[in-house]
């Protein structure tokens, strides 16, 4: 696809107003999201107001429209956590970012003062790590989107893309390099991300190593494309949808498993292939069978199992403690280990020189009104990502 060039933005007086603008409210479970006026407030102490230019959803979105979490209910609701755009205007107290930069929102923060922030062993953020129950700003308490008549539109996910412009806080802001195409870094705000980085920084899959990948959404796609970067020896794709599968041979894929396909258990036939099993194995679905055979998948002795996928159910581990002693390990990751603000400036600089080639996740896009034909896509399983142009 071709890069969108020179996109830059005009310096307004929008500055320290309230600004009204279009978004794709979410007013109930399942309901069709709304496009409505909404109220934006300007942000407060080192918070950063942005003009979203791209977003897309992502399954993380498609369960909060549902509401499969009834936990995690909260409307009015503007979701959307996958985007790219520009900065309007910064809070107080913001020096890293200043109006008028390219920048991605991220879901999973990097405040940078936290005891989390300041060591080397996990991405985890004390204060704007992921955290589905959130729905207001950090500062107050209070959400920085209204309906016309001042009625509060809650937050999702420290982000809320689905709207030309959104309120978040400095720590989920990453700066990147002005000539990275937008449209492409803001796949880079979850999917691409997550599973390149679990490949990466989590798995740290070493050159001529097997892989096994248990759902070929966008997620375990890029977990595949950043194995091949690596130059992982056998990558196997495992999902219950063939029409994946052409998808699946374009980022490196080198063999697939329709798990209706078979007579033995999806593990039987890994380990039949791959002489006792894979190195790793990724579970992309959030489905606690596929991750059993996910993690039986593995060679005994050294197998490592990358959980992935988003498990509602409040059923534990389907593992016996013994299972562990013979060698297999498992680990969860989340946004890939990466550091967002310090870490994914790197990231979309190899996108740019074409070390990670993105092309292949985008295969749909949309003006931001026909945001409701995107969501049936993705229920429908048509599509990886659906590119909305606001």
């Amino acid at each position: 696809m071709d890069a969108v060039d020179h996109i830059s933005f005009e310096s307004t007086d929008t500055a320290g107003k309230t600004i009204t603008c279009k978004a794709a409210v979410a007013r109930g479970p399942g309901q069709p999201l709304v496009i409505e006026d909404v109220q934006v407030a300007p942000p407060q102490k080192m918070e950063v107001r942005l003009k979203i230019l791209f977003t897309s959803i992502c399954h993380t979105d498609l369960s909060a429209w549902k509401g499969e979490n009834e936990a995690q209910r909260a409307y009015p609701r503007i979701l959307g956590h996958e985007a790219a755009g520009i900065v309007e205007s910064v809070g107080e107290g913001v020096e890293d970012i200043k109006e008028g930069d390219h920048v991605i929102p991220i879901f999973h923060g990097e405040c940078g003062d936290c005891i989390c922030c300041r060591s080397q062993k996990t991405n985890a953020c004390q204060k704007f790590g992921v955290n589905p129950l959130k729905s207001v700003m950090a500062n107050d308490g209070k959400p920085r989107f209204s309906t016309e008549d001042g009625s509060p539109i809650f937050h999702f996910l420290n982000t809320s893309t689905f709207s030309q412009y959104t309120v978040v806080d400095s720590a989920c802001v990453v700066k990147i390099d002005s000539n990275a195409p937008l449209e492409k870094m803001s796949l880079l705000s979850c999917g691409v991300s997550t599973g390149v980085g679990a490949a990466w920084n989590v798995a740290d899959v070493q050159p001529g190593s097997t892989i096994a990948i248990f759902g070929l959404g966008a997620v375990g796609l890029a977990v595949a494309e950043g194995a091949r970067v690596r130059g992982v020896s056998k990558i196997i794709g495992v999902d219950i949808n063939p029409g994946k599968f052409a998808k699946g041979k374009a980022v490196g894929i080198t063999e697939f498993i329709n798990p209706r396909d078979l007579q033995v258990p999806v593990h039987e036939k890994i380990g039949a292939i791959t002489e006792g099993g894979v190195d790793y194995s990724f579970e992309c679905v959030g489905n606690l069978e596929v991750l059993r055979e996910a993690f039986l998948s593995t060679h005994v002795g050294w197998g490592l199992t990358v959980l992935l996928g988003i498990h509602p159910s409040p059923r534990l581990l389907p593992l016996h403690p013994m299972e562990l002693f013979h060698g297999r390990q498992i680990i969860g990751s989340i946004f890939g280990g990466f550091k967002g603000k310090t870490q994914l400036p790197k990231l979309a600089q190899q996108c740019i020189c074409g070390t990670l080639n993105l092309d292949e996740f985008i295969t749909h896009q949309l003006p931001f009104d026909k945001i409701n034909e995107a969501l049936q896509l993705l229920v429908d399983g048509k599509s990886l990502r659906c590119l909305l142009h606001l």
